[in-house]
């Protein structure tokens, strides 16, 4: 087994530069924040220690210790699978959070919870919707969630910080997900995630948003009805990325795990 850091392109769809790029380094040792910063790409994570059912993980950005992140996880999964036998059932320790992963189809996801679901009336007008029915959905931290017509409508939905802040303040919610059925890659639902309140405008990749958004569909019985999987396409302009969800039971309290594909781009020179 190689002792080089290796880069990890997580939840691409294919022939795509989009999802998120992860530095997975085999060591621990250091300064870990340095070594993070000097990687130049915008998540880092360190394997402390790992046998064949557990893996034990710190995880960076270039300026702070993050403390948990599925991307990592799933980059960091996917390398420690790589010439290891491991089972198909792990636990994932970071940011003093413990995860349960499984192994699913090549893709390693990662148990979200149930979702609690919950429908309200609002004029969202300040977002360009008007007034519409729309869903709080939350496995710790509640999201607002609320669809649109189409892709194209999707594509289109107009990002104001001020606005999104003001409609997740006043809903006491911390996110907003719109989302819209099909998508392309044969996916089940497009979506998009914002969350200002929460640090950032827009996410590439949102696997607890994505989990949200699989609980208010099945509270809408539209969860497909042959299978217990679902595939996403995340819809950031420019970053596209596409996620799979496995979800258990209908209506309320859907138990979802999230996760999808980690792709080895080339050793990192860090």
């Amino acid at each position: 087994m190689t002792s080089d850091p290796v880069l990890y392109r997580t939840f691409s769809p294919t022939g795509s530069d989009g999802g998120k790029q992860v530095t997975v380094f085999p060591d621990a040792a250091g300064d870990l924040q340095a070594r993070a910063a000097a990687s130049g790409v915008p998540l880092s994570v360190f394997v402390e220690n790992g046998d064949e059912a557990a893996l034990s993980l710190r995880v960076f950005t270039p300026t702070r210790e993050k403390g948990s992140s599925d991307s990592a996880a799933v980059a960091a999964l996917t390398w420690w699978a790589t010439g290891r036998t491991v089972s198909d059932l792990m636990t994932v320790s970071m940011g003093g959070d413990t995860l349960d992963a499984q192994l699913c189809g090549g893709e390693w996801l990662l148990r979200q919870g149930t979702v609690v679901v919950t429908e309200v009336e609002s004029d969202l007008s300040a977002l360009g919707l008007g007034a519409r029915r729309a869903w709080t959905a939350r496995t710790e931290r509640p999201n607002f969630v609320v669809d649109v017509p189409d892709l194209d409508a999707l594509d289109a939905f107009n990002v104001d910080e001020a606005a999104i802040s003001a409609v997740n303040r006043e809903t006491g919610t911390t996110g907003l997900i719109v989302f819209t059925a099909g998508g392309p890659n044969r996916a089940d639902v497009s979506f998009r995630a914002f969350g200002p309140l929460k640090g950032f405008l827009e996410d590439a990749a949102s696997s607890n948003m994505l989990a949200c958004l699989v609980g208010v569909l099945g509270h809408l019985n539209r969860l497909p009805a042959d299978t217990n999987l679902l595939r996403a396409a995340q819809r950031m302009p420019g970053t596209p990325a596409q996620l799979s969800a496995q979800f258990e039971g209908t209506g309320q309290g859907v138990d979802v795990w999230v996760g999808g594909r980690a792709t080895p781009l080339l050793p990192a020179t860090v």
